[in-house]
C-alpha cells in the first residue's frame, strides 16, 4: 500500500469490470462543432497541443460580457517535447480558454518564473490552483499549492524540505497579468518539532463569485482537509488562522476538494489513492453531502467522510476503457442545465512524458455529471468516456444534446457450487475441488476451520512489488465469466491509529506479482476498501503495484470481484463492496491478463497480532450484459 505522491519529480510517499459499453444515446452526432471527444487537447499557438493538464480547474467569465471559458492546470510539462530534450521544461500554471468546452486554447502561465510569491523557494513549483472572482473588489483571485517555502524552520534555524502553503494571487483579468501576494493564505503547518509539515495542498473556493467573505476549503492525505473562512483584500486573501479551521475529511484518505451547492446540499468532492502511478493509476472521485458548507458530510449510506471507517459514494473511476487514474475534477453547469466535470486521467498506453519513464502525463478530460436521487454520477455511472460525445451547451442559449443512459450493477448469474465454501466442519478439506496452500502459514495454527468460519491470523508477510511472503489459501477459478463473493472480519479496531497494513479479503492470483487484490484494510486512521493490481512493469518497475478504493468496510464487510473477459483476452475485473450484504457499491474495473490457472484466494496479512474471519466463499457464472 505505499503510495507516491507529487513532489518535486512526483515522488513523496504516502499510505495510503465492467465490460465495455457503449452510451447509448437518443440523439445521433453530428460535426465536431458540437461533439468532443476526449481528451482535451488545447492547441499551443504554431506549437502543438497540450498533452498533460493536471489538477484542471474551470471558470466561466464572471464578468457581464465575457464569453469565454478559463481553464487552470498545474506545474507541469505541456507535452513530450518538453522533456524530449536535455532537461525539463516546467510551466507554471498553465493557462487556457475556450468558447465552447471543447476547443481550447493555450495563453501562456499565470505565473511564471521571476513572479512568485518572496516566500517560495528556489526547488518550489506551483500545483492545484483554482480561481474565483470577487464582485467587492472587481478582481479575480488565484489560489495555488506553494511546495517548497523559506517559510518553514528546523531546530537550528534552517530552511525546511516539503513545508508547503496556499498561495494567491490577483488579476483584473481571469489571464493576468497576476500579481502574487507576499502573504499565504496558509501558511506551512507543522506537525510536532523539527521539519514534520502536514500537506498544505489543494485550495478550493466555494462558488465562482463572492463578494469579501467566502468558503475555503484545503488540505491533503497528510493531516486531513479543511474548511475556512477567507476574507479577499484588494491584494490577496486572509484566513482566520488554521487553529478554528474545520476538518471536513479524515487524514490519509482524501485530497483536491471541490465543492458546490445544489438545492439545499453541499456535495464535497474529493479524489482518493495514488495521482501519478503511470498505466496502473487507481485515483478515483467520491462524493458525500451536507446540509452545511463544512460538514459533516456523509456519502449515499450515512458514512461520514471523518470516520475512521472512512465514507465515500464512487462518482468516477477506472472503467476497463484506456483511461486510469481519473481524478482532482472540477464541477460545473452548462447553459442548458447539464453538469459537467473536468478532470485528470492516464492513458494507459501513453502513460509517460518522453524521455521520462515514471513521470506520468495526465491530460484533462471532459465529461457529463449525472444526478439520481440526489447523488451524483459521472457519465450515468459509466464514467471516462472514449468515443465521441455531445458536447456541452457553452454559451446561452445552446442545448445540449447528451442524455444520460445509467449503467446497473453486474447481476449474478447461476451459482458454481463446487468452488463455494460454507466452511462447515472443522478442516479445510473439500470434495470435489480442494483448497490448497500457495506458500502454508508457519505453525499450522495460525489457521483454524470453526463454528462456520475459516480464521486466519494476518501473517507478517505481504503480496505488494518486492514483499512476497504472504500465504494465499486457493482454489481454481471457473471458466469464462464468473462472480466471486467473501465475508470478511477484521478484527482491527474501528477508530484510531495505527494498524498498518493489517488485511484480509480476496485475490484472484496467479503469481505474487501478477494478480487482482479486494481487501478490507486499515491504512494509519482509516479503515478502507482496496481493489489493487500487480503486474510487471519493464518500462519503469516503480509502477508494479497500484490502488483503488471502494466503500467503506463494516464489522463484516461483503467483497465481490467481477470479472469478465474480452474476446482479445483481455480481462477485465470489478470490484464491489457492501456494509450489509444488500446494497452494494460499484468501484473500479482493473484490466488484466492472468489467463486460465488464475486461482481464487484468501489473504490476510501485512503484519501479526490480528485475525481475518471469512463466513464463506460463493462463486457464480457472471450473467450476460
Amino acid at each position: 500500500m505505499p503510495r507516491t505522491h507529487r513532489i518535486s519529480r512526483r515522488i513523496l510517499p504516502v499510505l495510503l469490470g465492467v465490460a465495455l459499453l457503449p452510451l447509448t444515446m437518443s440523439v445521433s452526432l453530428g460535426s465536431d462543432a458540437d461533439s468532443y471527444r476526449n481528451p482535451l487537447k488545447p492547441q499551443i499557438p504554431n506549437d502543438g497541443t497540450v498533452d498533460s493538464c493536471a489538477d484542471p480547474t474551470v471558470l466561466h467569465g464572471q464578468r457581464d460580457g465575457d464569453r469565454n471559458w478559463y481553464m487552470y492546470c498545474t506545474t507541469d510539462p505541456l507535452n513530450d517535447g518538453d522533456t524530449a530534450g536535455d532537461g525539463v521544461d516546467f510551466h507554471s500554471l498553465p493557462m487556457m480558454k475556450s468558447r465552447d468546452l471543447v476547443n481550447w486554447t493555450y495563453v501562456g502561465d499565470a505565473l511564471p518564473e521571476g513572479s512568485w510569491p518572496s516566500y517560495a523557494a528556489e526547488d518550489a513549483r506551483l500545483w492545484a490552483p483554482d480561481v474565483v472572482y470577487s464582485k467587492t473588489y472587481d478582481k479575480y483571485y488565484l489560489t495555488f499549492v506553494v511546495t517548497q517555502t523559506t517559510l518553514g524552520k528546523d531546530a537550528t534555524g534552517g530552511d525546511c524540505p516539503h513545508d508547503n502553503a496556499i498561495g494567491v494571487a490577483t488579476s483584473h483579468s481571469p489571464l493576468g497579468p497576476w500579481h502574487a501576494s507576499d502573504v499565504p493564505v496558509v501558511p506551512p503547518r507543522q506537525n510536532g518539532p523539527d521539519c514534520n509539515f502536514f500537506w498544505t495542498f489543494d485550495p478550493e473556493v466555494l462558488g465562482d463569485t463572492i463578494g469579501e467573505r467566502g468558503k475555503f476549503y484545503y488540505g491533503s492525505y497528510y493531516g486531513g482537509v479543511f474548511g475556512t473562512n477567507v476574507v479577499v483584500t484588494p491584494d490577496g486573501m486572509t484566513s482566520g488562522g488554521t487553529v478554528d479551521d474545520v476538518p471536513v475529511a479524515i487524514p490519509n484518505r482524501y485530497e483536491g476538494a471541490n465543492v458546490v451547492r445544489r438545492g439545499d446540499w453541499y456535495y464535497l468532492f474529493a479524489s482518493a489513492a495514488n495521482c501519478c502511478n503511470g498505466p496502473i493509476t487507481g485515483y478515483s472521485v467520491f462524493v458525500g453531502r451536507s446540509r452545511t458548507p463544512f460538514g459533516p458530510f456523509v456519502d449515499r449510506e450515512g458514512n461520514s467522510f471523518l470516520d475512521g471507517r472512512v465514507g465515500g459514494t464512487p462518482v468516477l473511476s477506472m472503467n476497463g476503457n484506456k483511461w486510469v487514474g481519473t481524478g482532482h475534477n472540477t464541477v460545473f453547469k452548462d447553459f442548458d442545465g447539464q453538469w459537467w466535470t473536468v478532470y485528470h486521467a492516464v492513458n494507459r498506453f501513453d502513460p509517460y512524458f518522453e524521455g521520462e519513464p515514471g513521470f506520468t502525463k495526465r491530460p484533462a478530460l471532459l465529461d457529463p455529471l449525472d444526478w439520481r436521487d440526489g447523488w451524483p454520477s459521472v457519465r450515468a455511472r459509466r464514467w471516462a468516456s472514449d468515443q465521441r460525445m455531445p458536447a456541452p451547451a457553452a454559451q446561452p442559449g445552446e442545448q445540449s444534446r447528451y442524455r444520460p443512459n445509467w449503467l446497473a450493477n453486474d447481476r449474478l448469474g447461476t451459482p458454481i457450487w463446487r468452488l463455494s465454501d460454507t466452511f462447515r466442519g472443522n478442516t479445510l478439506g473439500r470434495e470435489p475441488v480442494p483448497w490448497t496452500w500457495e506458500g502454508e502459514p508457519e505453525p499450522a495454527g495460525e489457521y483454524s476451520v470453526e463454528n462456520g468460519e475459516f480464521r486466519y491470523q494476518t501473517q507478517p508477510g505481504d503480496l505488494a512489488r518486492d514483499t512476497n511472503n504472504a500465504p494465499v489459501l486457493t482454489e481454481p477459478t471457473p471458466p469464462g465469466d464468473y462472480v466471486v463473493q467473501t465475508k470478511v472480519h477484521l478484527n482491527v479496531p474501528e477508530e484510531g491509529c495505527c494498524f498498518n497494513y493489517r488485511q484480509g479479503g480476496l485475490v484472484i492470483y496467479d503469481n505474487d506479482d501478477k494478480y487482482i487484490k479486494l481487501v478490507h484494510v486499515s491504512i494509519w486512521e482509516t479503515r478502507q476498501t482496496e481493489l489493487a493490481k500487480e503486474v510487471p512493469n519493464p518500462e519503469f518497475e516503480g509502477h508494479s503495484y497500484g490502488n483503488s478504493v471502494i466503500g467503506p468496510p463494516a464489522d463484516w464487510t461483503y467483497l465481490r470481484i467481477v470479472k469478465r473477459e474480452r474476446p482479445s483476452g483481455l480481462e477485465l475485473y470489478t470490484g464491489y463492496t457492501s456494509q450489509d450484504g444488500e446494497t452494494w457499491i460499484r468501484g473500479g474495473t482493473w484490466t488484466h491478463r492472468l489467463g486460465d490457472d488464475a486461482r481464487i484466494g484468501l489473504v490476510s496479512m501485512g503484519g501479526d497480532g490480528y485475525r481475518a474471519r471469512f463466513k464463506y466463499v460463493r462463486v457464480w457464472e457472471a450473467a450476460p450484459r
